[in-house]
């Protein structure tokens, strides 16, 4: 019987060790994470649904997560093809002063944020990279349109991505092009109809309403984030703010003569001092963007370093297993150097030196970023293109940008303050 009792004693001494030596998981996001953008959906998940908190490892194995060692985690990273690593508390010290010593940060997540996309119903889900890889990496969001801004709904939410929008009101200036095309057309009444139902003559002054709407949900807090045609479009609008900047073709009447004059820079998040491309027949807003019409080669571009204790937030957005990311295009496929207000910090430019792909700010409380180009896994996105199969790039560093900024704001307060 002594001898069963010692037995017993020992079982539950080896077991209690085994749990001593795998205190938490470890979820890597350098080369050796089988899917880098499901690892951020599980992340999520743990936040959202388990109720305990996640570390992010600022550039210890390419921003790796740092979590709980709990049965649910280990089955959901599983049924996500999620590579995790049980540590034990021994190897988390050495994880902690290696964090110390080097330039790397330690930063606490607390709460899943509540994350929602600005898009038309008759958006195509893949038309979007953040619609698709909100979807792919399960990530739970709302959908949300222009009554929403303009009834202050939009308050509710912590981050929210603007759909590839045209926030001028020329329908996405796809007239050159599609204007006889019936999708086109569609596209056109429908928007002409939203605005006569929020009392507005022109789509133009409902958008100006919108642009309005989302700068005040940054201005009291929140965090936006952008794409492509979304970012330009919307401080074009901002700084327009009512002068008629549209040609005749697009709205019925003649544009402001003295248009360009009358932009107000200071009404705008990002940029300045850019002049209006006003002639319906070219596929650009501004000389804010840096394009080749989607022809040649899209090049790369490399992201900045920074330091991890003294500036979290964009070591935080610029997490990766890559520094250098292959370029894609889009309708504003990057952002002109010269033409970026100075207190917007340049995360990832071009080689070229005259192009900015990846950039944040303040505004207010809250927080903006803008990313240039369409699709990252997509060289040149046209339209009526069929979706990308996310699967086949999941560990995409392009795409690992946009979900950087999707848990952004899960992080504690005070360390989300530079």
């Amino acid at each position: 019987m002594k001898k069963l009792r010692i037995l017993g004693m020992v079982i539950m001494l080896c077991l209690f060790s085994g749990q001593l030596a795998a205190q938490k998981l470890l979820i890597p996001m350098d080369d050796a994470q089988t899917d880098h953008l499901r690892a951020y959906g599980v992340t999520y998940w743990i936040l959202d649904k388990t109720g305990t908190d996640v570390e992010w490892l600022l550039n210890y194995r390419g921003g790796a997560f740092l979590a709980d060692d709990l049965a649910e985690t280990r089955q959901r990273a599983r049924t996500a093809g999620v590579s995790v690593l049980p540590i034990s508390g021994g190897q988390v010290n050495e994880i902690y002063a290696q964090i110390e010593e080097e330039n790397m940060e330690r930063v606490l997540l607390e709460k899943a944020p509540k994350v929602a996309v600005y898009s038309p119903d008759y958006a195509e889900p893949w038309d979007d990279a953040v619609t698709l890889v909100l979807n792919y990496s399960e990530i739970p969001f709302d959908k949300f349109y222009d009554k929403e801004v303009i009834n202050g709904e939009i308050s509710k939410y912590d981050w929210v991505h603007l759909h590839h929008e045209d926030f001028t009101g020329q329908f996405g200036k796809f007239y050159g092009s599609f204007r006889f095309v019936d999708w086109y057309r569609k596209q056109v009444t429908r928007a002409q109809l939203e605005a006569q139902k929020h009392g507005f003559k022109k789509v133009s002054e409902l958008k100006l309403a919108v642009a309005r709407g989302i700068k005040k949900f940054v201005l009291d807090g929140g965090f936006l984030f952008a794409m492509c045609s979304a970012a330009d479009s919307l401080d074009i609008a901002l700084a327009a703010n009512g002068v008629d900047i549209i040609a005749k073709e697009i709205d019925g009447d003649d544009p402001d003569p003295l248009a360009q004059s009358r932009l107000d820079y200071s009404q705008t998040l990002a940029f300045t001092d850019f002049k209006l491309i006003i002639d319906p027949m070219e596929y650009e807003f501004s000389d804010i963007d840096v394009s080749n019409n989607y022809a040649g080669d899209a090049g790369s571009f490399k992201l900045f370093d920074f330091a991890a204790k003294v500036d979290p937030i964009p070591t935080m957005l610029t997490q990766n297993h890559r520094n250098v990311v292959d370029g894609f295009f889009g309708q504003t496929t990057g952002f002109r150097k010269t033409l970026i207000k100075p207190h917007v910090i340049i995360m990832g430019e071009s080689n070229d030196g005259v192009s900015v792909k990846y950039l944040r700010g303040d505004y207010g409380k809250g927080f903006f970023s803008y990313y240039g180009g369409h699709d990252p896994a997509d060289v040149s996105h046209v339209v009526g293109e069929g979706p990308t199969r996310l699967e086949l790039h999941k560990n995409s560093p392009g795409y690992r940008l946009i979900l950087n900024n999707i848990l952004f704001p899960a992080a504690k307060k005070k360390e989300r303050k530079t």
